[in-house]
């Protein structure tokens, strides 16, 4: 998996093939194909492993009584999850192919909205574009070009920080999640 995400990383999903993966682990087209039929099927197990370290923290939090700590604990792991990721996070929401793809697979559609469910606790539609700008700031803020060279500790103290502003959360002074 992590061969085939670094070729569509790179080449993108249009730019990658059957081929080029089998190519780069070391096996025939066949074996590749065994496991996945089509590049689609390659993307979705892709999108599922990376969103999978998500949900348990998304379990908890929406089980939590406490709604502030609940959106605080799994905005948490969502940027940690995307620090320690940085270039899973932009392939996966920027590519066009991947995008048409997890727009129509049913199962990814339930997962976000459960996830931006708990963390701007809205379905209107002013509260799905504030979800889609702070998917968007959290996915571009670690990996632009620009934070490169920011260590993980700093990049993740500022990007809560801004992140907080961007949903209306309160932080405390000290910098601990309310």
């Amino acid at each position: 998996m992590d061969a085939a995400l670094k070729l569509i990383a790179e080449h993108g999903v249009g730019g990658t093939s059957l081929q080029m993966i089998a190519d780069a682990i070391g096996v025939t087209k066949a074996a590749v194909y065994h496991q996945f039929k089509t590049k689609e099927q390659i993307v979705v197990a892709l999108t599922e492993r990376e969103l999978g370290g998500l949900e348990e923290a998304l379990e908890a939090a929406e089980a939590h009584d406490d709604f502030p700590r609940a959106r605080e604990v799994l905005l948490g792991r969502v940027i940690d999850m995307a620090i320690e990721r940085r270039g899973a996070a932009s392939t996966l929401q920027f590519d066009p192919v991947i995008v048409r793809l997890l727009a129509e697979h049913e199962e990814f559609q339930q997962f976000i909205a459960r996830l931006y469910g708990v963390l701007v606790d809205d379905t209107s539609e002013d509260a799905r574009v504030s979800a889609a700008v702070l998917s968007g700031a959290i996915a571009v803020g670690v990996m632009h070009p620009l934070v490169a060279d920011v260590d993980d500790d700093t990049l993740r103290s500022q990007l809560r920080r801004v992140i907080h502003r961007l949903i209306g959360a309160t932080e405390a002074s000290d910098g601990v999640p309310p």
